[in-house]
């Protein structure tokens, strides 16, 4: 089983910068994508950044030049540097991998959910 969890959610006022952590951990042969995924409020979930093991990234039309999504594929990490924030950035934000567990078996887990909120 591979667990997942989040940090670095917080208050923020708009124009302002926080940082998302994400940290695998459990039985991993091999992680091929990770990313960041969003809910606000009435909404559905969606994507907000993702990344390859060989840095490929791909990024939510709404944050494209805001985020940056970076990963340690050593420390089985991903981090979501977001800038320039906005109010309606404002959601529960969730770290989800997906991968290849030691036991040989695919994966997909997803973190708990930290919560960002961005005041006007």
């Amino acid at each position: 089983q591979v667990q997942l969890v989040e940090s670095g959610g917080g208050l923020v006022q708009a124009g302002g910068s926080l940082r998302l952590s994400c940290a695998a951990s459990g039985t991993i042969r091999s992680i091929n994508a990770m990313g960041w995924y969003r809910q606000a409020p009435g909404k559905q979930r969606e994507l907000v950044a993702a990344i390859t093991s060989g840095g490929s990234t791909n990024y939510g039309d709404s944050v494209k030049g805001r985020f940056t999504i970076s990963r340690d594929n050593a420390k089985n990490t991903v981090n979501l540097q977001m800038n320039s924030l906005k109010p309606e950035d404002t959601a529960v934000y969730y770290c989800n991998a997906a991968g290849t567990s030691g036991w040989a078996k695919p994966f997909a887990s997803w973190g708990q959910g930290t919560k960002v909120t961005v005041s006007s």
